[in-house]
């Protein structure tokens, strides 16, 4: 299991969710994290989720 990191911001730059979560690899990392977005409703707002090894599996601006 790997360690992925969710982040949210506002338009202003600020922290809005930032947590990690584990995950086989960046295909199921990739489906975790979109269901925490919808769940807390930041699917629409600026977005990441980043493998442990640094690239983006997840991004919406």
């Amino acid at each position: 299991m790997k360690t992925y990191f969710l982040t949210v911001f506002k338009s202003d730059g600020t922290n809005v969710l930032d947590e990690t979560f584990q995950a086989e690899n960046d295909d199921e990392a990739k489906k975790i994290g979109q269901k925490r977005l919808e769940e807390e409703g930041y699917s629409e707002q600026t977005h990441r989720c980043v493998a442990p090894e640094g690239h983006l599996v997840l991004f919406h601006r």
